[in-house]
Parts: C-alpha cells; structure tokens; sequence
C-alpha cells in the first residue's frame, strides 16, 4: 500500500519493483494506491477513493502481509492506518517509511516512545528504514532493534525507452548543448530556484546550456513564474511528469544531472543516473553514493561553478558507480518469508 505510479517518484518505483520482483516468482501481489492519482482498477492494482474504500479493500484482499510505504512525514492519517492494518486478521504488517528529512524535523528530533507514533509503531511487525537517520528515528520510538531492518529501495526495474525523445524534449536537446537535467517533485524541498538562478551563471560562459526539469507538484505555478521572470526562460523546459522509460532516456541523453534539496534520503533517480553513466552534481544533505559532486545547500553560486567545472572536465561518459542489483529486493522477500 502506497503511490503507484504514474508518476514515478522514488517510493512509487520502489513499491512497484517489489510487486513485480515478487510476481515473476509466482507470489500474488496486490497494490492499494494510497494517493490522489487515481486511475480504473485492473491488473491487481486498485485505486480506493476514500478511507472506508481503503479499509474495504484490505479486508476483502485477505493478505498475508501488509506493506506499507510512507514518504514524507507520519501524519495522522497515515498513522491510523498503521494501526488498523495492525488489527486485520491473520495478517502480518510492514512498514516502510521513505523519507529524507523527517528524522532531523522538529518532529521528528522529538521521537520518544509514549508519543502516538512510538505506540503506534511498535504494533508493526517489521519496519524497513531506507537509511540509518529512519533506523535510529524507530529505535527512538522504543521499536526493539530485532524488528527494524535498513533496506535501501534502490532498483533499476525500468531500461531507458530505445524510441527517439518525444516533442518538445526532443526540440529541446537538439538546440542546446550541454544539457542538464532534473527530475524532481515541484515542491518546496527541492529546491528548484536555486538551479533556475544557476542556470544563469552557467550560461554567461556556457551560452547554448539549457536545462530540463522532470516532475509535477503543487509548486507548478510558482516554479513556471520563476522561470519566466529570469530573463532566458526559453532555455528552460518545465516538461511535467513523463513515463518512467522516457525519463532515463532523456537522462541517458543529458549531460549533468542535477539533484538540489533543501533535505534528502538515498534518491533513486541519482542512483539511476549515476547508473547510466551520467555525471551528478547534488546538494550536500543526505548520504550521496559514490562518484557524486556535492556543493552547499541554496548556493547558485557554488552549483554553476560545479556545473561548469564538472562539464569543462568530462571528456567521456563515467563509468557507473553505483551496480544494478536486486539485492534489497531479495531483502524484502527474505524478511516477508522470515514473517510467514
């Protein structure tokens, strides 16, 4: 239970490699969408339109194991269904929170275990941290150590499309060079600004570089003002969210690929670039993989410095530093079996 995709964020990637690595080993797998991206039910995926709708849903499914993914933050809501997932006869439940920056939040600094949360979460039987700062921040909820595993979400389920980009990213890179890339939600954490002023600098000694971000949010509009009020915003493509395929081949396709948070976990789509041979450069927030240039928070400054730099010394694509594996998936079947 979580996002599905379309669009294809880190979790919803994540939740969807797990149900297809357990489905070519013949393990049924259903998928409750938990947002507001709604599509028609099919092919085991279903897309309840309020609470009850959900609730329904998990009863009639009878499964053996629940598996939960959150991102962001442990709201309420969320936190009430970890709850009433705990109660469902004969089923097991997993808890997989995502999450970059809540672990250093003011709630998250605030963890003890008589909050609702820590009672809440010691109900689950187990629960899948994606990096330390999520294990320790379940500890501090009181969850015992044996029921807390750290399993990175890091797959590459989906290959690059072998199609020609589509219009307008197809127009796009054919008129600019080099090419950077984004793929991002529009969203506060993000930061987006700061490359769009980047973006500038760059191109006062770079004068073709155009940028292209990836992604839907609610700061659509916010960014598209931006954007327009920089005086080149033609060299910028705000394309929206795009089939998962299409998005790798545009990356495949791109020069740098830029990651700018204000927070941050382990990105799958900094994984997926370095994994395609694409150069990174990443804000300084998180525990990056190996072989990416970080540069400080909110500085433009320092981000078009780095761009220049890293594109003035690339004489040929990297070789990749992060390895294809499905080993964390293998993770999440060993500890659904160790469960049954």
């Amino acid at each position: 239970m979580g996002p599905y995709p379309p669009p294809h964020g880190g979790v919803q990637t994540n939740l969807a490699a797990i149900r297809r690595f357990l489905l070519d080993r013949g393990v049924s797998c259903s998928v409750i969408n938990l947002t507001r991206h709604r599509r028609a039910d099919g092919d085991g995926i279903y897309y309840p339109a309020s609470a009850l709708s959900v609730l329904s849903r998990i009863l009639a499914l009878k499964a053996d194991i629940l598996h939960l993914h959150f991102g962001g933050s442990l709201s309420r809501r969320l936190l009430w269904l970890s709850f009433v997932c705990s109660l469902t006869p004969r089923a097991r439940t997993v808890l997989t929170f995502h999450s970059g920056g809540y672990p250093s939040s003011p709630e998250g600094r605030a963890a003890h275990p008589d909050s609702m949360a820590g009672r809440i979460l010691r109900r689950i039987d187990r629960l899948i941290g994606v990096n330390s700062e999520v294990v320790d921040l379940f500890h501090r909820y009181g969850v015992p150590p044996e029921r807390v595993r750290l399993i990175s979400p890091f797959t590459f389920a989906t290959p690059p499309s072998v199609e020609p980009l589509p219009d307008p990213l197809a127009g796009f890179f054919a008129a600019h060079q080099p090419r950077l890339i984004a793929v991002a939600g529009l969203e506060p954490e993000y930061d987006l600004p700061t490359q769009i002023r980047a973006l500038g600098k760059v191109r006062e000694r770079l004068p073709r570089a155009g940028l292209v971000i990836v992604g839907s949010g609610r700061r659509e509009n916010d960014i598209r003002s931006a954007i327009a009020a920089s005086g080149y915003g033609n060299q910028i493509l705000l394309c929206g969210d795009l089939p998962h395929d299409v998005t790798l081949r545009a990356v495949l396709e791109s020069d740098l690929f830029l990651r700018t948070t204000l927070y941050d976990g382990d990105a799958i789509s900094v994984r997926e670039a370095l994994l395609l041979g694409v150069p990174v450069i990443a804000t300084n927030t998180a525990l990056r993989p190996d072989g990416v240039r970080l540069v400080p928070i909110s500085n433009e400054g320092a981000l078009a410095e780095a761009i220049v730099e890293q594109l003035e010394q690339r004489a040929s694509r990297i070789k990749p530093a992060v390895e294809e594996s499905d080993k964390n998936l293998q993770a999440v079947y060993d500890l659904y079996s160790e469960l049954l």
